[in-house]
C-alpha cells in the first residue's frame, strides 16, 4: 500500500474520463460529460476550498468561465466518513440560479472503492431514474445535479410508509442491467479487504496496542465459515447498492419522492445483503443494534420489496426465504464493514475511531452469529426434507 505517484493520478482521471464518457451510451448527444485535472484539497475550510472550487466549475463549465466569482455560493451539504458533498448555487447571466452537487472524494478512499465501477453503474442507474446526473468529473471527485430533498436519518427508515417506499424503490434498482460481468463481487472485495487489514502497521502506539489484539486467523476463518454456509442459500444475484444507509436516501416531503444516491459501492451481489446491510444501518453511526427491525418489521419491507403493487398477495414460503437470507447476509455485512473500518482507520485523514467501528462490527457480528447461523441451518434442512 504505497503512496501513488503524481503521474498514475493524472492517468486515472483520464481513465475515469473514458470509462464515464463510454457508460453514456448513444443517446447522450443532449449532454456532454464535462471534464478538468484540477484536483481540490479537502483538508481545506469551507472559505479556504471555496476560490479553487469556483475555479473548478469555470474549468468544467465554459459558459460559467467569465462570471465574476460573487455568481457563486458554496455550502456544505454533508461530511459523510468517506466524501464531502457540496451545494454550488450559480447565478447565471440571464439571472437564473442553477445548483449543482460537488462530490468529494475522500482522500485514499481508493483502497477501499472501485471508482471505475462505480463510473460505469452511474449512466445505467440514472437512466433508470436513480441518483443524480453526472454533469463532470474532475481528479479527486464528480459534478452532479442537484436533488432538492432531504437526506433520511436511522430513524425514519423504519417508518412504515417509508420502509414500504425504500423496499419498492430497492426492488426497482436491483431490476437495472448493468452492461458487463454479472459475477459477485462481495466475496472478492472482502478477502480482498482482509489482505490488505491483516497487514496494517500503525505507528500511533495507541492504534497499533488495539490493532495488535485483533486474532486475524479467527476473522478469515469466520470469513470463509459465513461463506460456505450463504453459498447453500442460492440467493439471487442483482446489481445491489451495497450501501443503502441514511445518509444515501434523501426524501423530497412536498413531493413524497424518495431518492437513492450515491453508488460508490455498487456491484453485481446477493440480494440477501444489500437488504441486510439496510436493516444494520437502522443502528446508525452509533450502532445501537437494538434498533435493529423487528421480525414483523422486515417482514412489511419484503413484502412491499417482492411484490411492490400487490405486498399483501406475496406468500409465506417468499417472505421466509428472503428472511432467512437477508439475517445470514446481515452477519456479512459485519464482516464487510469491520474489514473496511481496519484500512480507513490506517489510510483515512478523517477524524474518525474507525478502529472502534471495527470492534462494534465485528463483536456485533459475533453476538448474532450464533443465532443467524442455526437459523439457515434450519431453513436449510428443511428445504432438503421437503
Amino acid at each position: 500500500m504505497g503512496s501513488r505517484t503524481e503521474s498514475e493520478s493524472e492517468r486515472e482521471i483520464w481513465k475515469a474520463m473514458e470509462v464515464a464518457e463510454g457508460a453514456r451510451g448513444d443517446n447522450s448527444s443532449s449532454h456532454v460529460l464535462q471534464s478538468s485535472s484540477l484536483t481540490l484539497d479537502t483538508s481545506l475550510s469551507l472559505p479556504d476550498l471555496t476560490p479553487p472550487l469556483i475555479e473548478l466549475c469555470k474549468d468544467l463549465f465554459k459558459k460559467w468561465s467569465r462570471l465574476d466569482d460573487s455568481s457563486f455560493s458554496v455550502e456544505t451539504v454533508s461530511g459523510g466518513i468517506t466524501n464531502l458533498l457540496l451545494k454550488v448555487s450559480v447565478k447565471e447571466e440571464d439571472g437564473n440560479e442553477v445548483p449543482v452537487t460537488v462530490r468529494l472524494y475522500g482522500p485514499n478512499t481508493d483502497y477501499v472503492i472501485n471508482r471505475e465501477r462505480e463510473l460505469q453503474a452511474i449512466k445505467y442507474l440514472s437512466a433508470a431514474g436513480f441518483g443524480a446526473k453526472l454533469l463532470g468529473v474532475f481528479q479527486n471527485g464528480m459534478v452532479q445535479s442537484f436533488i432538492n430533498a432531504r437526506t433520511l436519518i436511522p430513524q425514519d427508515m423504519r417508518e412504515p410508509k417509508l420502509a414500504a417506499e425504500i423496499a419498492k424503490q430497492l426492488h426497482k434498482f436491483h431490476r437495472v442491467d448493468i452492461p458487463g460481468s454479472k459475477e459477485p463481487q462481495l466475496w472478492n472485495d472482502i478477502f480482498k479487504f482482509y489482505e490488505n487489514a491483516s497487514i496494517l502497521h500503525f505507528d500511533d502506539i495507541e492504534k497499533r496496542k488495539k490493532y495488535e489484539t485483533i486474532l486475524f486467523k479467527e476473522v478469515y476463518n469466520e470469513v470463509v465459515e459465513i461463506k460456505e454456509l450463504t453459498d447453500l442459500l442460492n440467493a439471487p444475484v442483482v446489481f445491489a447498492h451495497n450501501d443503502l444507509l441514511s445518509g444515501n436516501l434523501m426524501l423530497n416531503d412536498d413531493e413524497e419522492k424518495l431518492y437513492i444516491i450515491d453508488f460508490e459501492y455498487g456491484s453485481y451481489s446477493y440480494r440477501g445483503y444489500d437488504i441486510g446491510n439496510h436493516f444494520n444501518e437502522y443502528a446508525g453511526y452509533d450502532c445501537d443494534y437494538s434498533l435493529y427491525p423487528s421480525k414483523d418489521e422486515q417482514y412489511h419491507f419484503f413484502r412491499h420489496y417482492l411484490q411492490p403493487d400487490k405486498p399483501h398477495e406475496v406468500s409465506d414460503k417468499d417472505v421466509e426465504a428472503l428472511y432467512v437470507e437477508s439475517n445470514t447476509y446481515m452477519l456479512v455485512s459485519h464482516l464487510f464493514w469491520a474489514l473496511w473500518a481496519l484500512i480507513q482507520a490506517k489510510m483515512s485523514p478523517i477524524d474518525f475511531d474507525y478502529l472502534g467501528y471495527f470492534f462494534l462490527r465485528y463483536d456485533e457480528f459475533k453476538r448474532r452469529k450464533e443465532k443467524a447461523c442455526s437459523l439457515a441451518r434450519s431453513y436449510l434442512s428443511g428445504q432438503e426434507s421437503r
